[in-house]
């Protein structure tokens, strides 16, 4: 019987790493020559990392709770308990609102805004495929790791 693992493509995990990279780079850009106050620069850094470490921790905890129901797992572990989830969720949806939120206010050009806005959209967007295409990646690892270790036991004890 032959299993087949799932993996990208090259192509794919190409196009993945260079829109994470041209999202970071257009958003250092806007941000390093934002107009304004320092103050208003601090918030906005802060914020679009806020936004970004908050996706990742999205994107992981949506992916083990659905792997958690495939598996039909019941047991309340860290990661799924119901405040977890309030963290999780709230953590996202704060940190959007609030980067959101600080954009809107600022005091600067309209076309300076749309230009932070769309580029920190991008942002969490490619945030949320660049982790899903690395969650694909380790679990192919996983599984091909334990198909080794079962073919090696298959092997030792044919012998």
């Amino acid at each position: 019987m032959q299993i087949l693992i799932n993996r990208d493509s090259k192509p794919w995990l190409l196009q993945v790493w260079i829109s994470f990279l041209v999202a970071v780079f257009l958003c250092a850009v806007g941000l390093s020559w934002l107009p304004g106050r320092d103050l208003d620069r601090a918030f906005m850094v802060m914020g679009y990392f806020f936004c970004l470490s908050a996706a990742f921790v999205l994107a992981k905890y949506v992916r083990d709770q659905e792997k958690s129901k495939a598996e039909g797992k019941l047991a309340h572990t860290s990661t799924n308990t119901p405040m977890f989830k309030l963290v999780v969720w709230g953590g996202f949806f704060l940190a959007m609102s609030l980067t959101g939120w600080g954009l809107w206010r600022m005091e600067i050009n309209e076309t300076y805004k749309a230009f932070l806005g769309v580029s920190w959209l991008y942002l969490i967007t490619c945030s949320f495929t660049l982790a899903k295409t690395l969650r694909d990646r380790h679990e192919a690892d996983l599984n091909e790791a334990r198909l080794g270790a079962r073919a090696a036991r298959g092997a030792t004890e044919i012998e």
